[in-house]
């Protein structure tokens, strides 16, 4: 999943960006407002959540979140301000933010913030995600295969390749292109080779042999990738 970060504080926003991609985050990281807004307006990715300080150059946190409201766009946003007042954490919340965190703050909690605000979009809560034998447990960011005796073993993966196969467990009819990949699960400023995708996917593929899933995402040439049809039935 992806989440947009708009934090001028090269210290914490660094900090921060770290935490989310250690929790399997991308993160696209913007340092004024005017640049956090573009992101929202440019990119061809779908945001989880919106992590905005208050006080930012050019254009406010809260203004986004206003800017947000005002196109009936419900991204939960997670405002960060050390203002601790109650009459600003009124105007944050009213202004159409989810939630309101104050500076300074620990990493763990602003995670489990991000992780509540995703339960709190409109779509379901969903604690799993299963495709054949193979099991994706969001509460312990990890996937399990499921062995036949039902005991679930766990499959030891990097964090793009927990990404890579998390988007497709998600999307198991969806044929999607390389571009549209980058797009999802690598970070706007991630400096990444042209075949960046094939080899994560390699890579994937090789976790996935000793469990006899080699073949669960397919190749379609000069289109994408997808999952294998015979597992979605399976």
């Amino acid at each position: 999943m992806r989440i947009l970060l708009v934090e001028d504080e090269p210290d914490l926003g660094l900090a921060i960006k770290w935490a989310l991609r250690q929790d399997k985050y991308a993160v696209d990281w913007a340092q004024t407002g005017p640049e956090g807004w573009e992101f929202l307006e440019a990119t061809t990715a779908d945001y989880a959540v919106a992590i905005l300080d208050w006080m930012l150059p050019g254009l406010m946190g809260i203004e986004i979140c206003q800017r947000l409201r005002q196109q009936q766009n419900s991204l939960p946003v997670l405002i960060l301000t050390a203002r601790d007042r109650l009459s600003d954490k009124v105007t944050g919340l009213d202004a159409g933010a989810d939630d309101y965190l104050i500076k300074p703050f620990d990493m763990e909690e602003l995670l489990a913030r991000v992780r509540a605000l995703q339960r709190r979009s409109p779509q379901p809560p969903i604690q799993q995600v299963r495709l054949a034998n193979l099991v994706l447990d969001y509460t312990h960011r990890l996937v399990f295969y499921q062995e036949p005796s039902g005991k679930l073993q766990p499959i030891v993966l990097t964090h793009k390749e927990f990404q890579l196969l998390e988007y497709f467990m998600q999307h198991p009819q969806r044929l999607v292109s390389s571009e549209h990949l980058l797009a999802q699960l690598w970070d706007i400023d991630a400096e990444v080779s042209s075949n960046v995708v094939a080899a994560q996917m390699r890579l994937l593929r090789r976790k996935l042999i000793p469990y006899h899933y080699a073949d669960l995402i397919e190749t379609v040439p000069s289109m994408g990738y997808r999952i294998n049809p015979n597992y979605i039935h399976s």
